[in-house]
Order: C-alpha cells, then sequence, then structure tokens
C-alpha cells in the first residue's frame, strides 16, 4: 500500500513538474503587451499668446496625445501625414535598445512622404521614467507635433514612493509666433530668428493659461506632476505657489529625493515630481520663467484646491537669479543607489565609477560661417543630412558613397581654421566605456543630447575641461539620464557604455542650432553581426537615396 501511494505521489509530482515547466516556458515565450496607436498628423490654427498660428496636430490635439506605458510594452504607431512636407518623429530618452531603425531621424529614417503613412514599433526596453516624443525635420517641432511619454515600472518592481492621487503632464517650452517654415528660411538665408514671444504649459500660453485653471487638486493628497522642457531654446524654472516639490525621477532614473522650492529644467530634459496638497484651499500659480537671457519671459498656469473661490495671490514666485545658483541645484542632484528601476535589482548595482576609460571624445561647440552664413557644429564639423540615412547605407554596405567615418577627430583643432560640411559620422567600439566632454564657448547655455543611451552625467565646470577636472566627478552616483546643460564658457563631462548597437545622434538641443549642423552621428557596430545585439533591417523601413532597389543584406547571425 505504502509503495503505491508512493507511486502515486511521484507520478502527481512529474506531472505537477511538468505542468509548472509548461506553464514557465509559455511565460518565457510570451510576448510584452502591446499598445496600439493611430495618429493623423495635420496642420491647425490655434491663439497662442495673442497670435493666430498655424500649428501641427495629433488627432486635433496640440500638445499631441500622452503615450502612456510600461517597462518593455511594445509600442506600435501608425502615423499619417497630413503635412505639405516629409515627417519623422522621434522620441527623446527612448533608447531603443537593438533598434537604432525606430529613432526617426534623418540620420536612420527615410522620411513619411507626404499622404503616406508608417508604422513605428519599439520598446521603452528596461526603462521607466518621463520622456517625450517631437518631428524631427527641419524645424517642425516648433510648432507642436510634440507629446509626453511616461513609462511606469512593471507590476512587482517595487517603486520608492506610494501611488499618487493622478499623474499629471506639464509640458513647457518658449514658443515662437514665426511658422516653421518661415523660420527655416531665415536659417537657411544666415539669419536669426530672436527670441521666443513667450512660453506654454500644455500648450497654453499668456492669459489663456490661466483661465480655466490647468488642474484641480483634493486637499490632502499627493501628486505627481511630470515636466518636460519641450522648447527649442531657453532653459526654464519651474515652481509652484505655496508648495514645495520633491524630485523622484529625472530622465528615466529615480533620484534621491531632495525637496526643492524650483527647479531648473533645461530644453530636452524632463523630471517627475510629488507635491503635497497641503496648503488652505485656494488658487495657486504654476511658473515657468526663461533663464539666463535678457528680457525674461514667464507664463502661470493655476492650480485650484476643489472648492476653491479664492484666487491666487499676488505675490507670484520669482525666478533665482544667475547660473551658480543652477550649477549648485545640479551638483545636488543624486542617483537613487538603492531604488529598483525597470529591473529588480537596484540602481546602483552598475558602479559605473570603477570601470576603466578607454577613450575620451571632447567635443567642443564650433561656430562659423560658410559662403557668409552662419553655421554650427562640433570640433570644426558642421553636420549635413544625406539624401541617404546614414544607417541605411551602413546596413546595405554603400557607406563610402555617402559618407566618410571619423573626418572629425576626438579634439577640439588646436587652430580654428574654415569650417567643414559633412555628414558627421564618428565611429565607436562596441562595448567599451567612454568619456564625452562638452565645451561650450559661447556666452550662452546649451543643452546636449545623446539618443540611444544613458550617460552619467559625472561634472562640470567653468572654463576649458583638463584631465585634472577628473578629480572633481561624482564616481559613486551621478545621475544616468540622457540630456546634460552647458552652462555658458564651460565644460560637462558624461561616461557612458557604448554597448547599444546602431547609429546614434548626438546633438545640441537648441533647434536653431541643430538645424544649422550641431551635430553628429556615432556609428556603433557589433563585430559578431549577431541578433543578439541588433535586429534587422524592419519589413516595413522605407527605402530612399543610393539603397533603393538594392537586395537585401545577409541577416544577422541568430543569437
Amino acid at each position: 500500500m505504502a509503495t503505491t501511494m508512493t507511486m502515486r505521489g511521484t507520478a502527481a509530482g512529474a506531472v505537477l513538474l511538468l505542468a509548472l515547466l509548461l506553464l514557465s516556458t509559455t511565460v518565457a515565450r510570451a510576448e510584452d503587451p502591446y499598445v496600439f496607436m493611430e495618429w493623423h498628423v495635420t496642420y491647425g490654427t490655434k491663439n497662442i499668446v495673442g497670435t493666430p498660428q498655424k500649428v501641427i496636430l495629433i488627432n486635433g490635439e496640440f500638445p499631441g496625445p500622452r503615450i502612456n506605458c510600461s517597462s518593455n510594452n511594445n509600442i506600435v504607431v501608425n502615423v499619417f501625414n497630413e503635412l505639405d512636407q516629409p515627417l519623422l518623429f522621434t522620441w527623446n530618452g527612448i533608447q531603443h535598445r537593438k533598434n537604432s531603425w525606430q529613432d526617426g531621424l534623418p540620420g536612420t529614417n527615410c522620411p513619411v512622404a507626404p499622404g503616406t503613412n508608417y508604422t513605428y514599433h519599439w520598446q521603452p526596453k528596461d526603462q521607466i521614467g518621463t520622456f517625450f516624443y517631437f518631428p524631427s525635420i527641419g524645424m517642425q517641432r516648433v510648432v507642436g507635433g510634440f507629446g509626453l511619454i511616461s513609462v511606469v515600472s512593471r507590476l512587482l518592481i517595487p517603486v520608492p514612493y506610494d501611488p499618487p492621487a493622478d499623474d499629471l503632464q506639464v509640458l513647457i517650452g518658449d514658443w515662437f509666433t514665426k511658422d516653421h517654415a518661415v523660420m527655416a528660411s531665415l536659417l537657411d538665408a544666415g539669419r536669426n530668428f530672436g527670441r521666443p514671444a513667450g512660453v506654454l504649459i500644455n500648450g497654453r500660453g499668456g492669459k489663456e493659461a490661466a483661465d480655466p485653471p490647468m488642474f484641480t487638486w483634493e486637499a490632502a493628497k499627493t501628486y505627481q506632476l511630470r515636466i518636460c522642457n519641450v522648447g527649442i531654446k531657453s532653459s526654464l524654472n519651474f515652481r509652484i505657489q505655496g508648495h514645495d516639490m520633491k524630485l523622484v525621477e529625472m530622465d528615466g532614473s529615480h533620484t534621491i529625493q531632495g525637496m526643492y522650492e524650483s527647479l531648473d529644467v533645461h530644453v530636452g530634459q524632463c523630471m517627475a515630481v510629488l507635491v503635497d496638497a497641503d496648503q488652505k484651499p485656494a488658487d495657486y500659480l504654476m511658473v515657468a520663467s526663461t533663464r539666463f537671457m535678457a528680457g525674461p519671459s514667464s507664463v502661470s498656469a493655476v492650480i485650484r484646491y476643489a472648492g476653491s473661490n479664492t484666487p491666487p495671490a499676488a505675490n507670484v514666485p520669482e525666478p533665482p537669479a544667475g547660473w551658480a545658483w543652477s550649477i549648485n541645484q545640479w551638483r545636488s542632484f543624486r542617483w537613487n543607489l538603492t531604488a529598483s528601476a525597470a529591473r529588480p535589482n537596484p540602481q546602483g548595482s552598475y558602479h559605473y565609477g570603477q570601470i576603466n576609460i578607454t577613450r575620451t571624445i571632447k567635443l567642443m561647440v564650433t561656430r562659423g560661417h560658410i559662403d557668409g552664413k552662419l553655421r554650427y557644429g562640433f570640433n570644426g564639423v558642421s553636420h549635413v543630412n544625406a539624401d541617404t540615412p546614414l544607417k541605411l547605407a551602413e546596413y546595405f554596405n554603400v557607406s563610402d558613397q555617402v559618407f566618410k567615418y571619423n573626418q572629425m577627430g576626438d579634439e577640439p583643432p588646436a587652430v580654428n581654421g574654415p569650417m567643414h560640411v559633412v555628414p558627421n559620422v564618428i565611429s565607436a567600439e562596441f562595448r567599451t566605456f567612454i568619456e564625452v566632454v562638452f565645451e561650450n564657448p559661447e556666452k550662452s547655455m546649451e543643452s546636449v543630447h545623446i539618443d540611444g543611451y544613458a550617460f552619467f552625467a559625472v561634472g562640470m565646470g567653468p572654463g576649458k575641461w583638463t584631465p585634472a577636472e577628473r578629480k572633481t566627478y561624482n564616481l559613486l552616483d551621478a545621475v544616468s539620464r540622457h540630456t546634460i546643460q552647458v552652462y555658458p564658457r564651460s565644460w560637462s563631462a558624461v561616461m557612458l557604455t557604448f554597448d547599444n548597437a546602431g547609429m546614434w545622434n548626438v546633438r545640441t538641443n537648441l533647434w536653431e542650432r541643430h538645424y544649422l549642423g550641431e551635430q553628429l552621428y556615432m556609428s556603433v557596430v557589433s563585430p559578431a553581426r549577431s541578433l543578439r545585439d541588433e535586429y534587422n533591417m524592419p519589413e516595413n523601413a522605407l527605402r530612399c537615396g543610393k539603397v533603393v532597389g538594392l537586395p537585401m543584406p545577409p541577416s544577422y547571425l541568430p543569437a
């Protein structure tokens, strides 16, 4: 009898084990959830800062629809271009692991022609946080087409704060009243388009920003605000009348949760804060003001406590002065080493400060004139887009017909000579740990971004960078992010591992300078040509230029 029971128990155990194995296999093979969107991109007219203006709408919305998703979700966006110009969207801060095919820039993708559509398919792989998207061709982004991307952690991944009562978007940015085609033609003619006409919050400026109220809060609750500077030129200071803000996330990383009365948000940067509705019921102002420029401009929007009929107090909080305050605030930002991000392991388990630097690339902002017209660049090279996207040329092995690698050195030229206007592509060895130093000799602020990666913003300071500055680096808990400001006549240093194969844009976020050539592409090629490191070109990828009609290259090797 005992033998029979043992045999039955063994058989039952075997069946249970088999069932668990089958279940685990099914789960392992299951795809991450999908989020589907269909966007119709059109022109429309909006009255902004008192001026009727042509803007870019997505499904009739300005700003565009918010993308809400979780880590690793499959985001599928079918874009119908109903403009009169070619169109691309880029996803600022999304790393597109192994998949620069979805980056949506002229160096990676053929544009979507007017009257046609194209479907993007990307994942925020192992990412959480606050990001945004925008149209990347020409000067289109100055008239809209931008929107928020919020990526929350997967279930069972702990978040280092309690769920807020609501998760609110705050898209701030400078605004110009000229048409984007007019602005491009001014730049093409060697002219500039001057100072912004105002500042917007969530697409509203001037008096319309304050009426009706933008948000209504319940007293004694906590709200999360996702703040992004989606403008093209101006650093902005953000603050809320009578309320402090607890910083919890920055450009996709959980931060040490410091309290701030106001925050400088530079072009291209995003932050998430928690705000307690702990004041007496009334109306309060959210304020965004330009920084570091003559004749500052501000915009105010209203937060109303439920049931309030008390207007905002007259004492609108003033922005801080000077950039010493700003750089000291930057030094207060710290990576939360114990928090989990997109994975269960703590962020601080990656000890970047213990990795040997294999290469230093020093990029100095360069300004000059070609045929009497202003150009910008890095290290004396001003980028110009090729008719064939650089990624496609590389993939189809026709690079030599489109661009030359490494025409720019790792150091600025010792003597300022004539600028070279070429497609600017430099190569980086796969999986090497590289230090990149940005130098800004200009009298104005700079903000720079690296696509495809998060880097550690380890240091910044006045003057020119020297190797001795490494002694000042934060090698323990610098925030991992994708955008960093460079103060006037100063430098900023970042470190990162080039472990994401693809063609990646390194650029200024100041779109006038970007349009005039202050950008380059980093080619990161896996020598294994393996699907473990990079995906093949998508079947629906558009072709243009010199790759039209060419046979498909051999597939990358199985992982």
